[in-house]
């Protein structure tokens, strides 16, 4: 991701009105959020102050809205045909925003296990749904867009909690996993001595050798 950061810092301080920009699913180095973020921004630094000819390919669904609200910014993708599941990679670009990722799709082509690909299949089903609800009402905006984005935390904290739910089940961490989180947050490690440290190391050590068997 750094390396990759400082391509782009090159490019933004490099790049003319005379260039021409190549850019590759930029912020896919960290969380979602942040890449969005940076995707975002670099988006409309290159628009609008640089204001090079510029083919920034994305997975960021979000960013779709700028159109209309970045002057010089037009949406296009790779149309791809669907039947029965499968794709067929049409090498064509049309105008206007892709109207899915295709991920699951594209990871069963690239030969993941079926358990493996019915599993994300369950999920993003499960997500989209949740999905429908932050886009109520929504204006197609970025903005609008992100609010999705928060439903998979949402997801893994209601099944942390034990809500109950007929959507795919999220596995528990073990009982000795928990304990040594809790064990680790009282400590004060500024506070130990270096004997206190191993001893409380030691402890550390045998809570997880309890949880060996769970």
């Amino acid at each position: 991701f750094m390396m990759e950061m400082i391509e782009v810092a090159h490019i933004l301080r490099r790049a003319t009105s005379s260039s021409l920009i190549l850019l590759d699913e930029i912020g896919r180095g960290t969380s979602t959020f942040d890449g969005l973020s940076i995707a975002w921004s670099v988006t409309e630094d290159i628009c609008k102050r640089i204001k090079a000819r510029t083919l920034f390919a994305t997975h960021y669904h979000q960013l779709i809205g700028l159109e209309g609200e970045v002057e010089g910014l037009l949406n296009v993708h790779v149309q791809v045909a669907q039947t029965n599941g499968e794709l067929r990679f049409m090498h064509t670009v049309a105008d206007g925003p892709c109207d899915d990722s295709y991920g699951v799709q594209v990871a069963a082509l690239a030969g993941l296990p079926r358990p493996v690909v019915e599993r994300a299949t369950d999920l993003l089903a499960f997500l989209e749904r949740q999905a429908q609800g932050a886009k109520a009402g929504e204006s197609g905006t970025p903005t609008a867009r992100a609010q999705g984005q928060s439903s998979l935390m949402g997801y893994f904290a209601a099944a942390a909690m034990g809500s109950q739910t007929t959507e795919p089940a999220i596995a528990q961490p073990p009982q000795a996993h928990l304990d040594l989180i809790a064990k680790l947050e009282t400590l004060d490690v500024d506070e130990l001595s270096p004997r206190q440290a191993h001893d409380e190391l030691y402890q550390l050590k045998q809570l997880l050798g309890d949880g060996a068997d769970e």
